[in-house]
């Protein structure tokens, strides 16, 4: 039989493991269909640690990142490439987003444009965090994936098009 004098102490241990381990639980999440890519590998081990001043957090799935909590901003890389898309496309640092959602949506999801295995980007809006302190963060970590493939607007791809004079 163990003494109270042996036993206080490992009562306190496991009572401190179950406290640290409370203060940021793993973050579950679903791998993306190619999330074993080399190309994922290289951009996970450059993933920041901090996003729009949110810590990242551990996750339970392979070429995964999340930052906050609760997590405010969630990556996963080895999503399937899009094609040519009349989705909005903007070039941050470098790097070519496609807007998947509806910019007014709580939660947005960006994607990668030109890059293979492609990453997405879920930014939840009602947290504060804006999408200009977000995307600059992964420009490091995504470039280190090649661009094959520009993202171009409508205006370069219809020759119907004209564009709108600017003020």
């Amino acid at each position: 039989m163990m003494s109270r004098r042996r036993a206080l102490p490992a009562v306190l241990l496991a009572g401190a493991a179950l406290l640290l381990a409370g203060c940021a639980p793993t973050v579950s999440l679903d791998p993306a269909a190619n999330s074993n890519a080399p190309g994922c590998a290289e951009i996970s081990v450059r993933l920041p640690d901090s996003v729009a001043d949110k810590a990242k957090r551990e996750t339970d799935a392979q070429a995964t990142g999340a930052w906050g909590d609760p997590a405010a901003v969630i990556l996963r890389c080895g999503v399937p490439p899009i094609g040519p898309t009349t989705k909005p496309c903007i070039t941050v640092n470098g790097v070519d987003w496609v807007l998947m959602t509806d910019p007014a949506a709580k939660t947005i999801v960006y994607q990668t444009f030109g890059r293979t295995p492609a990453t997405e980007v879920i930014i939840d809006h009602v947290s504060g965090v804006s999408d200009s302190s977000v995307l600059p963060e992964f420009a490091s970590a995504v470039s280190s994936v090649k661009q094959t493939q520009k993202c171009l607007s409508t205006l370069d791809t219809d020759p119907t098009a004209s564009p709108t004079p600017s003020p």
